[in-house]
C-alpha cells in the first residue's frame, strides 16, 4: 500500500482550517493518503465509501464520517453523481487556556477519532446536529462576513462537543478521568507561569511525581511530551502578543521566556511554517482586508 501526505493548504492564515465542496461523477477511488488535520466529511447526495486501514465506512446522503490526525485513508464513488463537504482542520490551535483541559479528549493515544463514527451511525440527531455545523461551516466561509473567523472557531468547538456529550461508549469523556484530574494542577501552572520559564522539576512537585514517571505519565495523558506541551503554549502566547502589542520579536521572546531567538524562531516555525514577523505580516494583512 503506498500512501502520500497530502499538504494543506489553509485559505485564511487566522484559521488552520480548509472546507470544500467537491462534486464526482467518476467512478472509483482517491489514492491512499493522510495529513496532520483531522477530516470531517458530509455527503449531500450520492455514496461515499470510505476506506481505513482495517474498515470501511459507507456514507450517503446526510451521513457523516470524523477520521483523525495522519489517518490514513482512501474514498471512493461507488456510482452515479456524488455531492459531498470536506473539512479538514488542525485540532490543536482551536483549543485556548479555558479549553486545553479538552484536548486530552481528543488525542488519539487509546483510539483514533474514527472510532467515534459510532456516534454519528447511532445517534440520528447527533449526526444531523454535526452535519448542520459543516453546512453552517462552508457558508461562513464563503460569505465571509465580518467576524467569520469567530463563527467557524465557535462551530468547530460545537462539533467536538457533540462528540463529547454523544459519547455513551466513555471512548472520550471517560478515558483516564483520574489521570487527567491529577494533570490539572500542572496545566494551571502552566498556564500561569506562561511567561516565565518552566522547569519539568517543578511540574514533577506539583503532581507528586518521579521525573521518570511523570514524562511518562504526562506523554500518555497528554499525547505530547511535557516540553513539547509548554512550548505549544508559549507559542500560542507569542501569536497573541504579536497580533495585539506593539513588540519587537525579540520583545516577544524575551516575554515569554524565550530569550534564545534561534530557539524561539525554530519553536515558531515548527508550529506555524513560518517566523514570527511573517506570520505578523500574513495576520496583519489579512485583518485588513
Amino acid at each position: 500500500m503506498q500512501a502520500v501526505r497530502e499538504k494543506i493548504e489553509y485559505e485564511n492564515p487566522l484559521l488552520s482550517l480548509k472546507i470544500w465542496q467537491a462534486t464526482r461523477s467518476d467512478i472509483g477511488n482517491i489514492a491512499w493518503h493522510y495529513h496532520p488535520e483531522c477530516e470531517l466529511m458530509l455527503v449531500k447526495s450520492g455514496k461515499l465509501d470510505i476506506d481505513l486501514s482495517d474498515e470501511t465506512y459507507t456514507l450517503q446522503a446526510g451521513d457523516v464520517v470524523i477520521l483523525g490526525n495522519s489517518q490514513l485513508h482512501r474514498d471512493r464513488n461507488t456510482g452515479g453523481f456524488l455531492d459531498y463537504i470536506v473539512l479538514q482542520f488542525d485540532l490543536n490551535t482551536f483549543f485556548d487556556q479555558s479549553t486545553i483541559p479538552y484536548l486530552q479528549y481528543f488525542n488519539e493515544t487509546k483510539v483514533p477519532l474514527s472510532t467515534m463514527n459510532y456516534v454519528f451511525r447511532e445517534n440520528p440527531q447527533a449526526n444531523e446536529e454535526a452535519a448542520e455545523c459543516i453546512r453552517q461551516i462552508l457558508q461562513e466561509a464563503i460569505s465571509k462576513e465580518s467576524g467569520y473567523e469567530l463563527a467557524v472557531n465557535l462551530l468547530i468547538k460545537k462539533l467536538l462537543l457533540i462528540l463529547i456529550r454523544n459519547d455513551n461508549r466513555g471512548l472520550l469523556a471517560d478515558q483516564d478521568r483520574v489521570e487527567r484530574i491529577r494533570l490539572k494542577p500542572v496545566l494551571d501552572f502552566v498556564e500561569t507561569n506562561i511567561d516565565d520559564r518552566i522547569a519539568v522539576e517543578d511540574a514533577c512537585k506539583l503532581a507528586n511525581m518521579s521525573y521518570y514517571y511523570f514524562v511518562k505519565f504526562f506523554k500518555k495523558i497528554m499525547g505530547l511530551s511535557f516540553t513539547e506541551y509548554v512550548n505549544f503554549r508559549k507559542i500560542k502566547r507569542a501569536e497573541q502578543l504579536l497580533l495585539t502589542r506593539d513588540m519587537s520579536v525579540t520583545e516577544v521572546g524575551d516575554q515569554i521566556g524565550m530569550a534564545n531567538m534561534a530557539h524561539f524562531y525554530k519553536m515558531f516555525k515548527r508550529f506555524n511554517g513560518c517566523s514570527p514577523k511573517e506570520f505578523q505580516r500574513k495576520m496583519l494583512a489579512w485583518g485588513r482586508r
